[in-house]
């Protein structure tokens, strides 16, 4: 069975980086879209980004383009997200999806089929 697993969270400054990782397995990874999504405590999980399987097209919410970058290693089995100017906002648990259409990379929620247990982000002013 598939399972993803994050990891790269913590604390940072704002103004700062950071880089996700999630690892894949159970599967062909290149077959899956991937996907980064956050839930700020009391808010709904929101979509970040995503990557079609081959990695050839991505997909950022508005607030993150320019900022956040995705990028996926299939010989690796990994999905990255590349975090910089990293501000209060961006505070969230950082989960990994993974969905069955390799070309699907919206942020509806239902189109994700696996997730991993999420990573914390914390960002201080």
């Amino acid at each position: 069975q598939v399972q993803l697993v994050e990891s790269g969270g913590g604390l940072v400054q704002a103004g700062g980086s950071l880089r996700l990782s999630c690892a894949f397995s159970g599967d062909t990874f290149s077959t899956y879209a991937a996907g980064w999504f956050r839930q700020a405590p009391g808010k709904d999980r929101e979509f970040v980004a995503a990557i079609v399987g081959s990695g050839r097209y991505t997909n950022y919410a508005d607030s993150e383009k320019g900022r956040f970058f995705i990028s996926r290693d299939n010989a690796k089995n990994t999905v990255y997200l590349q975090m910089n100017s990293l501000n209060s906002e961006d505070t969230a648990v950082y989960y990994c999806a993974a969905g069955s259409n390799g070309y699907y990379i919206g942020r509806t929620l239902s189109e994700w089929h696996h997730w991993g247990q999420g990573t914390m982000v914390t960002v201080s002013s």
